[in-house]
């Protein structure tokens, strides 16, 4: 377990320093200090910025105050070094905002030490100190490098942490927006919302939902869906589905594990509700006509179905609007000339064989069957509209069944 930082600075080995070496150190700060930064800049690529750059000032600024906390610590070991510490974690915060990594980081420190430990150790010569403080000395540089490097690694990995964390909520915003039906209400452009997600805007999204997986160790394969819970389900919307994105419907039942799911059609991101309303309505119907467990439906393969299941409701209507003289016959002669009818109308030609061959019965019963539907439409099925609508209530009823 490590000790707190102001606990490593007050343990370390400055107390077997002599409080001298404080005062020989501040005159010749900067003069070490310009080694220190020629060295860093020459081994560690990231630092290869002028010197009048805000990475030049900060490096040269870093270095002179690492070298005045030593010799602080040398002339008080005791002494609160709550300043330095915010003050490394800080620069650990600048290099994530400034792109670079923890390796160049810790690179430098490392490349800093070794400098400050010979030139440190000339001092210690030149000034006549004994001999024997020059392994202190090595084990202050090390510990006062090792402990300055690890508080600049906190302050980087927080603001790590804390620029995911606002991605992340930047990429539930983007998905709330991208699912959210148009209400007439002027809205942020998707355009901004995915630039602060770190999303590029896809040419193509597609919705796949995951039944009663929200809440669940539901594993996404995919790094760049964005991912959100709705109800008990998971929701997510995949860029690019029938491009470079996930495409295959074995990889999305894998993710779904066991779980009933459906893939929504391609659409243009600003229609990505319709590709979730497509789902819905392919899974409801999925629930409400007892389909298995574990099913996964491919949305965009029936989107005909899925247009007539949004107006359910109409289509029952339609039905009792067109198909209303088939309705006092017995049932058995009913659902006979319903599927003869939709055998006709589903035919090129619409000819007695043509509805024979699609039923498997003789041309004769097929012939007998469009009279009998001719004679109960009164001469309608001639009308293309009656016949379209006819079809819409046939498909409806079928669906609904």
């Amino acid at each position: 377990m490590q000790n707190p930082p102001g606990e490593t600075f007050a343990r370390g080995p400055w107390h077997e320093l002599p409080a001298s070496f404080g005062s020989l150190l501040r005159p010749r700060i900067d003069a070490i200090a310009s080694d220190m930064v020629e060295a860093i800049r020459d081994e560690v690529p990231a630092y290869r910025r002028p010197l009048d750059s805000s990475t030049g000032r900060d490096l040269v600024d870093s270095v002179c105050r690492a070298m005045r906390q030593f010799a602080e610590l040398t002339e008080a070991p005791e002494s609160p070094q709550d300043h330095h510490i915010r003050y490394f974690r800080h620069l650990g915060r600048v290099e994530f905002l400034n792109g670079r990594t923890t390796d160049g980081l810790q690179a430098a420190f490392r490349v800093g030490a070794r400098v400050g430990s010979r030139r440190y150790a000339e001092i210690a010569r030149t000034a006549s100190l004994p001999t024997e403080i020059v392994l202190p000395l090595h084990e202050a540089v090390l510990t006062h490098i090792n402990a300055l490097s690890n508080e600049a690694v906190k302050g980087f990995v927080a603001a790590q942490a804390r620029a995911e964390g606002e991605v992340q909520r930047s990429r539930r915003a983007l998905a709330q927006a991208l699912l959210e039906q148009p209400r007439g209400t002027p809205r942020e452009p998707l355009e901004a919302l995915a630039a602060r997600a770190r999303w590029p805007l896809p040419t193509a999204v597609a919705c796949l939902v995951v039944r009663g997986a929200a809440g669940s160790r539901c594993t996404v394969p995919w790094p760049d869906a964005l991912v959100l819970p709705r109800g008990t389900d998971l929701v997510l919307v995949l860029p690019e589905p029938a491009g470079g994105g996930p495409a295959g419907a074995e990889e999305m039942r894998a993710a779904a594990g066991g779980r009933t799911a459906a893939l929504g059609p391609a659409v243009a991101p600003h229609d990505a509700w319709v590709s979730l309303v497509c789902v819905r309505l392919a899974l409801n119907h999925h629930r409400d006509t007892g389909g298995p467990d574990g099913a996964f439906l491919a949305v965009g393969d029936r989107l005909a179905d899925v247009h007539l299941l949004g107006g359910a409701h109409i289509g029952r209507l339609l039905g009792d609007q067109v198909l209303s003289a088939l309705d006092g016959l017995p049932a058995g002669r009913a659902a006979r000339l319903a599927e003869t009818l939709d055998a006709l109308l589903m035919s090129w030609g619409r000819t007695a064989p043509e509805v024979a061959q699609a039923l498997g019965i003789h041309p004769q019963t097929a012939r007998k069957r469009l009279r009998q539907l001719d004679a109960l439409f009164d001469g309608r099925l001639a009308d293309p509209g009656f016949r379209f609508g006819a079809l819409l209530a046939l498909r409806t009823r079928a669906l609904r069944r």
